[in-house]
């Protein structure tokens, strides 16, 4: 199968302007919509300066410019294409405003799949009041030029044309596919939001540093990366969401600890705020 033909990107953060690169690498022509023009033009920068990389590393099969000819952006739901077949949003893990977005793009779409970034949240519960049979769960991984996993979720309402033809999609990217059942965290961020919390008490009651934890996971597990560096990456307030999140719904082990916390609280989110277990 091929990529769709347009793809409305809602959200041009890190993780967004990696999903608006790997559809226009594959062809797609993409739509980047952010909540006004002067983030939209940064989320459309974050792209190019994706795409060039790509192109210095000999990743591109065509140039980078012409990829960027198939880019443009709005700042109004409203504005995107009545043709987009696939919109897939990477907005914060809140539910009402995912809602809210699916519900206006539902409307300016009509014969488009809404997809979920969401890391965690339920996507029956995203679906609620909308077209559910073509509402899923499609969970990238960042960086998402560079991981090719894919996790689609899919609840009772979801058509099963649609999975199929999401399936398709991802796999003509070059990515991965499993699938998972609606449940709290899914497959993934349920492990690894585990292990991360984990490795996180064991710096708290001074087990071992970041470092040999971390290192200690990459050659005794063969994990690419330690959990530690890994929540850095993925952002300690992004992390200490979702685990509340999980722990409201899974029970007392998902508790984020008071490290976590402590570090939201004074800032050290990760990467993004140039510290956090590690300094970058």
């Amino acid at each position: 199968m091929s990529v769709p033909g347009t793809v409305a990107v809602i959200g041009g953060g890190t993780m967004g302007a990696g999903i608006a690169h790997v559809f226009l690498a594959a062809g797609s022509r993409v739509v980047l919509a952010e909540a006004d023009a002067d983030r939209a033009a940064a989320g459309a920068k974050a792209v190019e300066a994706s795409l060039r990389k790509a192109e210095e590393r000999g990743k591109l099969t065509t140039t980078a410019d012409a990829l960027l000819s198939g880019l443009s952006t709005v700042d109004k739901l409203g504005d995107l294409p009545a043709d987009t077949a696939l919109a897939v949003e990477a907005v914060p893990e809140k539910l009402d405003l995912k809602r809210s977005v699916f519900g206006q793009i539902a409307d300016t779409c009509p014969d488009a799949v809404l997809a979920s970034n969401t890391s965690s949240l339920s996507i029956t519960e995203l679906a609620a009041g909308l077209p559910g049979e073509r509402v899923i769960g499609m969970h990238f991984f960042n960086p998402v030029p560079v991981q090719t996993l894919v996790e689609l979720v899919h609840h009772a309402g979801l058509s099963a044309e649609v999975i199929a033809q999401v399936r398709g999609w991802a796999e003509a990217l070059g990515k991965t596919v499993i699938e998972v059942r609606d449940s709290p965290g899914f497959a993934t961020s349920r492990l690894g939001v585990g292990v991360g919390l984990e490795a996180i008490r064991m710096v708290e009651e001074g087990v071992a540093s970041p470092e040999d934890i971390d290192t200690g996971m990459r050659l005794g597990y063969g994990w690419p990366m330690g959990p530690l560096r890994l929540t850095d990456l993925v952002g300690l307030d992004v992390r200490l969401s979702i685990a509340e999140h999980l722990a409201r719904e899974l029970g007392d082990r998902f508790t984020p600890p008071q490290l976590l916390r402590d570090k939201v609280a004074w800032g050290e989110l990760g990467r993004k705020s140039g510290q956090g277990f590690f300094t970058w």
